[in-house]
C-alpha cells in the first residue's frame, strides 16, 4: 500500500499565476490557459465578473442575459455563468491551438516553445530535428495529444463573508458572500482548484461538504479540488484535519510568505519562509498520516469507496520569488511541486489587467513607492503603490475636507457602531461619524492627529482593485485604480512579453536590472524587521494593544530563522554566499539592538477601528 500517488507527474509548467486583487487576474485564464498555464481568479467582486461576462460575450458572439443585483441568488449565478463562459472559450481556443500547424509563429509552436525542459519539450525538439517526413507527422500527432490546458482556479478569501444585506438585515446563512461564491463554483462546469485563503471559516468549510463535486467520483477523481493558502505548517495541519474529518481532501498546500507578497499581508509572529518550507519538507508524510484516518472514515460514512492510494497532495510556494535561481532552489532544495509568480506579471500586459498609466508607474516604481499600509477596511496590513490613482484621490479628498469614499459594492463592511446598517471603514458615511466622535473625545496634539490618521487611511479597495480592468477594457473610463503589488516590483522595471517573463522564470534570459538584489529570504527578513520595528515603536509609544511578550516572541522567532539560514548558506550559489551572510549579520545586529519596553499603558482602541484577527488559524 502506498500513501501518496502522483496523479500528474508532468504538468505543463512548474509555476502558476496567483490571484492578484479583484481585477488584475479576473480574465487571466482566458489569456494563458491554452498554453498550459494555470491562474487564479478572485471571486470577491461578482459585479465585476458580470461586467466581464457581458464584455467577453459581446466580443466573442456568445449569448448574454444579464443577471441583475436583485435577482434570486444573483451572486452565485453570476459566478457560475462567468466560469462556464471562460471554460467554453478556453476549450475552443485550446482545440484551435491543438490543430494549428507546427510552423513559425503559430499557437501550437508557441505552446511548446514556452514549456520548460520536460518530456514534451524534448519530443518537440526531436520532431524539429528529424528529416523523416513520416516520423515527423507521427511525432506531431503525439505532441498534439500532449497539449493540456491550464486550469481556471478560483479564490475565496474566507474573511470576506458578509452575512447581512445592504440595509443591515441578516441574510439566510447560505446567502453570505463566501457561501454564495462557493455555490457558484460548485454549480459550474469547470474542473478547478478552489483556493481558500485567510484562515479557517468553519461555516464555509462545513458548507463545502454539502457539494458532491468536491468528493471523489466513481473513478476516484476529484473534479473540483481544495487548495489551502497557508503561512505555516501548524495551520496547514489543523485545517487539513478539519476538512479531512468531513471527507474533503486538500489537494495542495499553497505556502505564501506572509510579508513578501502582494495584497493583504497576514503577518505572523516573525516566522520566516525558509524554516516554514523546512517544516513542510520534513512533515509532508506527517500530514498524510494525521489526516488519513479521519478522511477515510468520513468517506465510508458517505458511502464512497476508499482507495488504497490517497489522492495527490501538492505543496507549492509563492511570495517574492524573483529569479530563476530562487525558483529552482524552491523546487530542488525544498521539494515543492510548483511555484507562484504574481507581482512581476503586472508588467505583462497580455496576461493581467493594468491600464497604461499604471503600467508605467509600476515600471518606474522604487522600493519606497510600495508600502505596507493600513488602508484595508479589513484591518489587515495591505501592500499599496503610493502613486496609484486611488491613493492620490483618497489624499485629495482629505485635503478638501471630505475624507472617505462612496461605498458602491460594500464587500468589506463590518462596522455597526453608528447604525443598524453595516458600514465600511473606508466609506464617507463611517469616517464622518468616526471623526466627529474623535473630535468630541478630548484628544489633542499628536494623539488627535494619530487618531484621525488611523481613520482616514482606510481606502476603498473592493471597488478600486477592479479599476485596472475597468480602464483597460473600457468598461468604465471614470474608474480609479488601486495597485496592490508586492515589494518585489522594485526589481522589475520594463514591460515584458509572456515569452520574456516565462524565459526569465526558467532561466533562459533575465529581465531584472538589479544584479545586487538580495536573496528573497533576505528580502523577507528586511520586511519583517521593518514591520517589527514599526510595531515596537508604536508599543513603546503606548499605541499598541499587544503586550511585550508578543514582541519578544517575534524577535525570538526571527532570530531562530536567521540561525536556520546560516545552516543552508553552503547550498546557495557560491557567488551569493558572502552577500547572504553579510545581510544575516546585519539583521541579527539590528534585532539585538531593538529595545522593547516592559509595558506601555496608553490605549487607542477607543478611537480607532478594531483590527480583524490576522492569524491563519481557526476562527
Amino acid at each position: 500500500m502506498t500513501d501518496h500517488v502522483q496523479v500528474d507527474k508532468f504538468p505543463s509548467h512548474t509555476f502558476h499565476i496567483p490571484v492578484m486583487g479583484t481585477g488584475y487576474t479576473a480574465d487571466t485564464p482566458l489569456k494563458v490557459a491554452r498554453y498550459g498555464i494555470s491562474s487564479v481568479i478572485s471571486l470577491v467582486d461578482d459585479v465585476l465578473l458580470e461586467q466581464l461576462r457581458r464584455y467577453y460575450s459581446e466580443r466573442e458572439g456568445e449569448p448574454y442575459t444579464e443577471i441583475r443585483n436583485g435577482d434570486e441568488d444573483a451572486r452565485a449565478r453570476r459566478i457560475t455563468a462567468y466560469l462556464n463562459l471562460l471554460d467554453r472559450l478556453i476549450e475552443r481556443d485550446t482545440e484551435a491551438l491543438r490543430m494549428s500547424p507546427f510552423e513559425p509563429d503559430t499557437e501550437i509552436t508557441r505552446y511548446f516553445e514556452l514549456l520548460p525542459d520536460s518530456p514534451g519539450k524534448a519530443l518537440y525538439h526531436r520532431m524539429l530535428g528529424t528529416n523523416d517526413a513520416e516520423q515527423r507527422v507521427e511525432m506531431q500527432a503525439e505532441l498534439r495529444l500532449m497539449v493540456k490546458r491550464g486550469r481556471i482556479d478560483v479564490n475565496i478569501m474566507t474573511k470576506i463573508d458578509r452575512a447581512s444585506d445592504n440595509k443591515g438585515d441578516p441574510r439566510p446563512s447560505e446567502l453570505s458572500d463566501a457561501l454564495s461564491a462557493l455555490r457558484g463554483v460548485a454549480d459550474s462546469d469547470i474542473e478547478t482548484c478552489l483556493v481558500l485563503s485567510a484562515g479557517l471559516n468553519t461555516r464555509l468549510f462545513g458548507y463545502l461538504s454539502t457539494f458532491d463535486s468536491f468528493y471523489p467520483d466513481d473513478q476516484g477523481r476529484l473534479k473540483k479540488q481544495v487548495v489551502l493558502k497557508v503561512s505555516d505548517f501548524r495551520s496547514a495541519l489543523i485545517q487539513g484535519k478539519f476538512l479531512g474529518r468531513n471527507g474533503l481532501w486538500v489537494s495542495e498546500f499553497r505556502i505564501e510568505s506572509s510579508l513578501n507578497c502582494g495584497g493583504h499581508a497576514f503577518v505572523t509572529e516573525g516566522h520566516l519562509l525558509g524554516p516554514i518550507l523546512e517544516d513542510f519538507r520534513n512533515g509532508r508524510q506527517t500530514i498524510l498520516d494525521k489526516v488519513r484516518p479521519g478522511y477515510e472514515k468520513a468517506l465510508k460514512s458517505r458511502g464512497i469507496a476508499v482507495s488504497d492510494d490517497l489522492p495527490e497532495q501538492r505543496v507549492t510556494v509563492q511570495g517574492g520569488i524573483g529569479t530563476s535561481q530562487e525558483d529552482k532552489f524552491m523546487l530542488t532544495r525544498y521539494g515543492v511541486d510548483g511555484t507562484g509568480w504574481a507581482t512581476p506579471f503586472l508588467l505583462v500586459p497580455e496576461v493581467t489587467n493594468v491600464d497604461e498609466a499604471h503600467i508605467d508607474r509600476l515600471a518606474k516604481a522604487q522600493s519606497d513607492d510600495v508600502y505596507l499600509s493600513d488602508s484595508s477596511p479589513l484591518g489587515v496590513p495591505f501592500w499599496m503603490l503610493r502613486t496609484s490613482d486611488s491613493e492620490i484621490e483618497r489624499k485629495s479628498r482629505i485635503d478638501k475636507g471630505c475624507p472617505g469614499s462612496g461605498c458602491s459594492k460594500g464587500y468589506l463592511v463590518k462596522h455597526t457602531e453608528f447604525s443598524k446598517k453595516v458600514l465600511c471603514g473606508a466609506s464617507r458615511a463611517y469616517q464622518k461619524k468616526k471623526l466627529e466622535q474623535i473630535e468630541a473625545s478630548g484628544l489633542s496634539g499628536e494623539e488627535l492627529l494619530f487618531a484621525r490618521f488611523k481613520v482616514t487611511e482606510k481606502a476603498c479597495i473592493c471597488n478600486d482593485l477592479s479599476g485596472g480592468a475597468m480602464l483597460k477594457l473600457d468598461i468604465d473610463p471614470r474608474a480609479k485604480t488601486t495597485v496592490c503589488c508586492g515589494p518585489n516590483i522594485a526589481n522589475f522595471s520594463a514591460v515584458a512579453t509572456l515569452e520574456e517573463m516565462i524565459g526569465h522564470i526558467y532561466g533562459r534570459l533575465s529581465i531584472t536590472d538589479s544584479p545586487d538584489r538580495p536573496h528573497m529570504f533576505v528580502c523577507e527578513i528586511g520586511l519583517y524587521f521593518d514591520e517589527l520595528e514599526k510595531q515596537v515603536n508604536e508599543f513603546n509609544a503606548g499605541r499598541s494593544e499587544r503586550g511585550a511578550g508578543y514582541f519578544n516572541k517575534f524577535k525570538e522567532n526571527m532570530a531562530g530563522g536567521i540561525e536556520y539560514y546560516r545552516t543552508i548558506v553552503d547550498e546557495l550559489p557560491a557567488e551569493n554566499r558572502a552577500s547572504f551572510i553579510g545581510k544575516l549579520n546585519h539583521y541579527e545586529k539590528k534585532l539585538e539592538a531593538l529595545k522593547i519596553k516592559e509595558s506601555a499603558t496608553f490605549d487607542y482602541s477607543t478611537v480607532t477601528p478594531s483590527p480583524v484577527a490576522d492569524s491563519s488559524l481557526p476562527v
